[in-house]
């Protein structure tokens, strides 16, 4: 387990890494274990991990948008399809979790083409509402 913090590291904020060496720090194997239980119980929490998904389906934007006056709100995919009022949002037997509105769940016979459909609907949604493009963070292969 390490954390790489590259924002606190006093690099430029568009400053590219090509290589790193990385030392772990050695723990004792309980210590390890204690922190995957609690890594895990937090994903747990906060993702539909019990359910069919892709995993996180949209890149967070970079940037900022225009149309959110609070300057605090930082660009999160999540964020903007909660606040574009799409959790729980469902297309054929494809749905926004409700639980973390950046995975798609498929409900049970759902097809590529309905999950891609809906993260469609979820990116033209996202920029109606805040003139932000949500970029696909799923790789999607197959043909049309």
């Amino acid at each position: 387990i390490f954390n790489l913090n590259i924002c606190a590291s006093g690099l430029p904020k568009n400053f590219i890494i090509t290589s790193a060496i990385l030392k772990p720090k050695i723990e004792k194997k309980s210590v390890i274990q204690q922190k995957m239980k609690e890594m895990l119980s937090k994903r747990e929490e906060t993702q539909p991990t019990k359910k069919a998904t892709c995993g996180s389906t949209f890149k967070n934007p970079d940037g900022k948008s225009s149309l959110i006056s609070e300057t605090s709100i930082e660009l999160k995919a999540w964020n903007l399809i909660d606040r574009a009022g799409l959790r729980g949002k469902k297309l054929g037997r494809a749905m926004v979790s409700k639980k973390h509105p950046n995975f798609l769940i498929n409900l049970g016979g759902a097809t590529a083409e309905d999950m891609e459909a809906l993260g469609e609907y979820v990116r033209k949604s996202v920029y109606e509402k805040f003139k932000v493009s949500l970029d696909w963070e799923v790789i999607r292969v197959g043909r049309k």
